[in-house]
């Protein structure tokens, strides 16, 4: 019996592996856009997708196709090891030195764990080298085996170095270079409340202590708030101690104590105490403006435009300075016509009064300080590092778009060092359908040059979302009239830069 073991030791073992590369790009092209996919979104060779997608199912059909053929058996052994080995390798990588990477198995592999797939992996290996010594000992008996020791080594440093070089430029491209490759992080939030406020037309006005407060477009002169837990509602009326403007645009903001009142088309600011309805004027006339954030209780970053161009520009207003305006021209960098291609959203962390803006037409936002003095300009990982317009100038100065805009950005949320970024461009791989039925958040850090990941969050009733807010352990969303709130799962964006990896991220299936 052992003889005869033995005697086929070698052509079962090629059997055996020609079937397991079949089986393998069998499954991967019965199913390959979503194999390409999911590939894509792999920490470790997303940025190589294209490529590996189709060169992985080749090779494994071909070295099934030589693997049955004995005059080749010994050369297919050989690739097969290094074959086997890049697998074994991208799985220990993936469990030690990364956060995750989507499934793409099928069939009876489907069922492995990464901790059960290394294992397998891993005995396959072995089972192909005792197949190559068993057939360097066949064909030549008398010889050493030191030769096939060296070049089974080499085979395998080749392969795996292949793989870990492939990482480590991945990782670069992906979080340093821009190459718009999503990678999906697992599960980092869960919807764990609605609440239905009737209307859709409100927007986040800020978060204060445990309560959410909201604006409403239509009812500018009403504040609402409701508690985090999405318990209890209410609604108040705003009384301001001048009616005298002729309002266009009334927001309101929330910063603690106070919650604020603006048109700067006016240009006004009225500022009132949480739980008191009477706001009074603290600011008229100083600065006309299109976007303001606040950053203490006398002062403000806003966005206005030029008198002697009419170009966008941040500005500081203190209130409690002269003069109480100051220009920051510096900020927005032009390069079409200073209106529309620097044109953004303003928004500022509630407790570290640090400032970002994101451009809306471009890969970048900008980290200020709290005297918008720029930190660090970032970028986005989509790859439109121009703004794609074209603008029309008009006889009296004013600019217009004459054609569709391609608006790269469209809302965020911060919060600590945390930017939330809701994308409006589909990343390579990414299905369409997926697209269409959900808004994309891109996570970002605000102190380095970091991707961190993305997550869906889905359309309801064919609506999609209109602005969110977090408090760090709550993602709030507004989707039509409902008030969604989304529980971010513990570690989900936290980086440990020595293991270069997310801490809490989980693992699933692999693929061979």
């Amino acid at each position: 019996m052992m003889s005869l073991i033995k005697k086929y030791f070698v052509t079962t073992v090629c059997l055996l592996v020609a079937f397991l590369f079949v089986y393998a790009a069998m499954s991967k092209i019965l199913d390959f856009e979503n194999f390409r996919v999911q590939l894509a979104q792999s920490p470790l060779l997303s940025a190589y997708a294209q490529f590996i997608s189709f060169a992985v199912v080749i090779v494994e059909l071909t070295l099934a196709f030589y693997l049955c053929l004995a005059h080749f058996q010994k050369l297919a052994l050989y690739c097969s090891l290094g074959l086997m080995s890049a697998f074994t390798i991208y799985i220990f990588l993936i469990l030690n030195y990364s956060d995750f990477v989507p499934c793409s198995c099928g069939g009876i592999l489907e069922k492995l764990g990464w901790r059960e797939h290394l294992i397998f992996n891993i005995g396959v290996v072995l089972l192909i080298s005792a197949a190559i010594f068993y057939k360097e000992k066949k064909d030549h008996p008398h010889k050493k085996l030191g030769l096939s020791i060296s070049l089974q080594l080499f085979s395998i440093m080749i392969c795996c170095g292949a793989v870990v070089v492939m990482f480590l430029r991945s990782e670069h491209i992906i979080k340093k270079e821009n190459n718009f490759t999503r990678r999906f992080l697992q599960h980092p939030i869960f919807e764990d409340k609605v609440f239905d406020l009737g209307v859709n037309s409100y927007y986040f006005a800020g978060i204060a202590g445990d309560q959410i407060y909201l604006g409403n477009v239509t009812t500018p002169l009403f504040i609402a708030h409701i508690d985090t837990g999405l318990q209890n509602f209410s609604r108040t009326k705003i009384s301001l101690d001048n009616l005298n403007h002729p309002f266009r645009n009334v927001q309101i903001k929330v910063k603690l104590p106070y919650y604020y009142l603006y048109d700067g088309n006016v240009p006004v600011i009225y500022r009132g105490k949480l739980g008191d309805s009477t706001a009074h004027t603290i600011s008229y006339g100083d600065a006309f403006f299109n976007q303001l954030t606040v950053l203490d209780s006398m002062k403000f970053a806003i966005r206005t435009q030029r008198r002697a161009d009419l170009q966008h520009s941040m500005g500081l207003l203190d209130l409690n300075r002269n003069p109480k305006i100051s220009l920051k021209p510096e900020v927005l960098q032009r390069q079409i016509d200073g209106v529309f291609d620097v044109d953004g959203i303003l928004t500022s962390e509630p407790k570290s009064s640090k400032v970002v803006y994101t451009y809306f037409y471009r890969n970048q936002f900008i980290v200020m300080d709290s005297s918008l003095q720029v930190v660090n300009r970032f970028n986005t990982i989509d790859t439109t590092t121009r703004a794609n317009l074209s603008v029309t100038k008009l006889s009296d100065g004013r600019n217009k778009m004459n054609a569709p805009s391609v608006s790269v950005n469209k809302s965020q949320a911060l919060f600590g060092d945390l930017i939330f970024n809701r994308s409006n461009l589909k990343g390579k791989h990414e299905p369409s359908s997926s697209w269409k039925s959900s808004s994309i958040i891109d996570v970002y850090r605000t102190d380095e040059q970091r991707y961190i990941g993305s997550f869906y969050i889905r359309n309801k009733g064919g609506k999609a979302m209109s602005s969110m807010i977090s408090d760090g352990k709550y993602l709030y969303i507004l989707i039509g009239n409902e008030l969604q709130r989304y529980r971010i799962r513990e570690g989900a964006f936290n980086y440990d830069s020595k293991r270069n990896r997310w801490f809490g991220e989980s693992l699933v299936d692999g693929d061979i």
